[in-house]
């Protein structure tokens, strides 16, 4: 049984779990696009958060074994990331139906950040692999350090998109608050290191 849960495969369904119920819409309706955009986008937002929350929370409960299980597995909660954030874009094509009314809404402030931000994030989710990590060497951490300028973008896409600012910082808040103490204890260690 713990082998079972264990198992990366079981954790791989369980991340493609939402989209299951997506796809069975879209290909029985494809009208359904626009109804799944904010909840594919939504997925991809809090798959980042908790990928990135991993580190200070294990900074905080060092010998939580749940943290050590979700850390072996943040690679994948990257990937799920950037394949939700996949699905949300094809489904925003899919809704617009057409090249023009894209472009025409481009320079709205909750349009650009969102493709900025899956720029962003295709280079991190293709690289989010032991070869590249490998091929990459130190320069692979300093690219995955990427996601937090796309997590801000992230943040404003979705402020301005759903003109919903509570949501948004519900969902972002606890990511804001520990990497701002991991940044504080880093420094306060540096500092007591110096002296």
């Amino acid at each position: 049984m713990r082998r079972l849960f264990s198992s990366p495969y079981l954790f791989w369904a369980l991340l493609a779990l939402p989209a299951v119920p997506m796809l069975i819409s879209l290909t029985s309706d494809p009208g359904a696009a626009e109804n799944l955009l904010h909840p594919s986008g939504e997925f991809s937002a809090r798959f980042m958060i908790i990928a990135m929350m991993i580190t200070p929370l294990r900074m905080i409960f060092p010998k939580a074994g749940w943290l050590n299980f979700l850390m072996r597995r943040r690679r994948a909660l990257g990937v799920a990331a950037f394949l939700y954030a996949a699905l949300h874009l094809v489904l925003y094509v899919l809704d617009e139906g057409a090249l023009a009314p894209m472009l025409a809404e481009f320079t709205e402030l909750g349009i650009w950040t969102g493709w900025l931000a899956f720029a962003i994030f295709v280079p991190l989710g293709l690289t989010s692999n032991a070869a590249s990590q490998r091929w990459l060497l130190a320069g692979w951490k300093t690219l995955q350090r990427f996601v937090y300028p796309a997590a801000v973008l992230t943040l404003v896409h979705w402020i301005f998109v759903n003109n919903n600012l509570g949501q948004a910082l519900v969902n972002f808040l606890p990511l804001a608050g520990l990497e701002a103490w991991r940044i504080w204890k880093i420094n306060t260690g540096r500092q007591t290191a110096a002296a």
